[in-house]
């Protein structure tokens, strides 16, 4: 009988496993690392130091939660699409590799952990969980009818500093808003940068971009502009929580970063994107939150 239950058991923990996999590689996983640093910095700020491993749980579990949520829903909004870009078409929905209703299931409870680790905060993340949940929802729909949707999303990733801030002191301050002002001018950037790539693609089904409204080139010159005016918040931001050279530092190196990323894609050759918006990103948000870590625990 031990020998016909292991039997049985292998094939399902196969299939469990597979679909795991294939799930966490639909909501790209992986890309938790851009939004996550900036959490734990608007944490830190907050509290001055570094919070308690319960708070720091809990808005790692709110931030896994929003993130898995916006990303499964969004798939499932443009899995129409995606079926039609040559680009999306082996995604697990169009390839049939997950359902529909899988993925819709997990959406559900991936903004059930949300608004249970929001509640597990304090009472005001868990009255505002709603809204930040119909703000990240709502982004898998405003490329069909406004250019302004890198905004919506950078704003779906600025939140995160701000939510973390209130998930710790119950309130707000300018500095962790000008924050999140600034990585919502980050990530839009870097989204004008990505969308460069479906121009073709967005002409022909009637959706909507910067890229696709005035050009690769000027999109690309729109990016750096807002990458700077990124810089730029950061810079007051350091300067209101009174940092000093170890968060200058850091802004010196993110500099260099994109300065480097907006060197590799060029409206004539977009080869390197994926380096640019995956690989410098990535390095972007760790070196940032070491940095200002660092900083913050030493004054």
């Amino acid at each position: 009988m031990n020998e016909q239950a292991e039997m049985l058991q292998a094939p399902f923990l196969k299939q469990a496993w597979s679909k795991l996999w294939t799930t966490l590689e639909m909501i790209k996983f992986e890309h938790s690392i851009f939004a996550l640093p900036f959490a734990l910095t608007g944490a830190m700020l907050a509290v001055g130091g570094w919070p308690s491993w319960r708070q720091v749980f809990w808005i790692v579990v709110a931030m896994v939660g929003a993130r898995s949520a916006a990303m499964a829903f969004n798939r499932i909004a443009d899995r129409k699409f995606d079926a039609r870009n040559p680009r999306t078409q082996a995604r697990a929905l169009p390839a049939g590799r997950l359902s529909l209703r899988f993925a819709a299931a997990f959406t559900m409870a991936a903004s059930a952990l949300l608004v249970l680790a929001a509640w597990e905060l304090n009472p005001l993340a868990f009255k505002l969980s709603p809204v930040a949940l119909a703000l990240l929802l709502l982004y898998s729909y405003t490329k069909r009818f406004t250019l302004l949707s890198h905004i919506v999303l950078g704003a779906c990733l600025g939140l995160s500093p701000v939510a973390a801030w209130i998930a710790l002191r119950g309130d707000v301050s300018a500095s962790v808003i000008l924050l999140g002002a600034a990585v919502t001018l980050w990530v839009a950037g870097f989204d004008m940068i990505y969308a460069c790539q479906d121009v073709a693609f967005d002409h022909d089904v009637g959706l909507h971009s910067i890229p696709k409204r005035f050009g690769v080139a000027a999109a690309l010159y729109a990016s750096a502009a807002l990458h700077v005016l990124m810089l730029g918040l950061l810079l007051v931001v350091a300067e209101m929580s009174g940092l000093g050279w170890i968060a200058m530092g850091g802004l010196v190196a993110v500099a260099a970063l994109l300065a480097y990323e907006h060197l590799l894609v060029k409206p004539s050759d977009l080869s390197r994107l994926n380096a640019a918006f995956f690989t410098i990103n990535g390095y972007i948000s760790i070196l940032f939150f070491l940095t200002w870590a660092a900083n913050i625990l030493m004054r």
